[in-house]
């Protein structure tokens, strides 16, 4: 039996366990917190934080090959592992241009893959620093950004914050603003044989920077989804990707894509294919990583919505009379990631609504208003 090491004990590891069991593979996950939700679903567990390389070593000893369900990972200290014949899927050297954003920014510039303009900022942000690019603008911090976390949208000169003050080592990404008509997502893998497969593009939409809702509904021009496509291929087999990876783009008025971020990984936005899809990115990670051929990435139903339960306040609870209620919902499948604490905007779970055929975007819309008032307070 295959055993596979993710470092990384949340919810992208947890739902890797359906696949895990129909392929045969046992996980071993390292993780900080014996609370963290895959645990429930391991063989074994090495606690230890993300970054500690000396858990990943251990996680080494106890597994054939080892994936990642985060990126805040120390990759030199992995690299000697490596060295010492650790095997890594997605590899080190292509997670390298990833991790932080202007890397990311400046690999994506040098393969020719359309984003908005950007510089790097090192010192005081001051209205001469934005002269390039005007206000509104974005401020992404280069490392360590999640669910909105590390991201401003300067829209006037007192948005600006003291980034002089900051540590040393907290460095910043400065970006134009980009009007886009919607935010798209599409998730796309890569076999070690070099096989790519490309699942559906859907429609991200997110509140507060974080995303709340994915739509995989049937309305995008055949020249938007090849644009998605070709950057999907080019940024994997460029890399020598191995695994999943998700894809953030904007969608301008003109009907052009934008990189916006790239996930080495699992995603939300792919959450999606647990329901419907011939496999899921879950189950299609693990075949990358260990060598089986990929899986269908086709829909099994007319398409599909996507909502991300977000902690709306500071709370212990599992609050199960929602999750009753949400359940009761025609062809939804709700997933509780059984974490022990509510914050404002922390991930709790998702609800996915399968679309028969005869349902449109409407009909997509309608189900998440039906989602969101179970699920939020009124005045949320």
């Amino acid at each position: 039996m295959k055993r596979v090491g993710v470092i990384g004990g949340g919810q992208l590891a947890w739902m890797m366990a359906d696949a895990a069991e129909k392929l045969a593979i046992q996980l071993v996950v390292q993780t900080p917190s014996l609370t963290d939700p895959a645990v429930s679903i391991a063989s074994e567990t090495v606690l230890a934080a993300v970054a500690d390389a000396a858990g990943t070593a251990q996680l080494a000893q106890q597994c054939d090959v080892i994936t990642f369900e985060n990126e805040f990972v120390d990759l030199p200290a992995l690299s000697k592992l490596a060295d010492q014949g650790a095997c890594f899927y997605p590899q080190l050297t292509a997670l390298i241009p990833l991790l932080d954003k202007l890397d990311q920014r400046s690999f994506l510039q040098k393969i020719g893959v359309p984003m908005p303009r950007f510089a790097a900022v090192t010192g005081d942000l001051t209205v001469a620093a934005l002269q390039q690019f005007g206000l509104p603008a974005v401020l992404k911090a280069r490392r360590l950004g999640y669910d909105g976390q590390g991201t401003l949208i300067l829209k006037t000169e007192a948005d600006l914050p003291p980034i002089g003050t900051a540590k040393s080592d907290h460095h910043w990404l400065l970006e134009e603003f980009v009007p886009f008509e919607c935010e798209l997502a599409v998730m796309a893998a890569r076999s070690i044989d070099g096989t790519q497969v490309i699942y559906p593009v859907v429609e991200t939409q997110q509140v507060n920077q974080v995303c709340r809702r994915v739509f995989v509904t049937d309305q995008w021009d055949a020249t938007v989804v090849a644009q998605v496509e070709t950057i999907a291929r080019s940024v994997l087999e460029n890399l020598n990707y191995v695994g999943v990876m998700g894809f953030e783009f904007f969608l301008t008025a003109d009907q052009q894509v934008l990189v916006n971020e790239l996930a080495p990984r699992t995603h939300n936005s792919g959450h999606y294919s647990l329901d419907a899809c011939v496999t899921s990115q879950f189950e299609q990670q693990l075949r990358a990583v260990c060598g089986l051929p990929l899986g269908s990435a086709a829909l099994t139903c007319g398409g599909a919505v996507m909502v991300n339960l977000l902690g709306y306040e500071s709370a212990t609870s599992d609050y199960a009379e929602k999750q009753h209620q949400l359940s009761q919902i025609s062809n939804a499948h709700l997933y509780w990631y059984s974490k022990t604490a509510a914050r404002p905007g922390r991930k709790l779970g998702h609800v996915t609504v399968c679309l028969n055929d005869s349902q449109d975007r409407s009909d997509a819309e309608a189900i998440v208003q039906q989602i969101e008032q179970i699920w939020y307070p009124a005045s949320f």
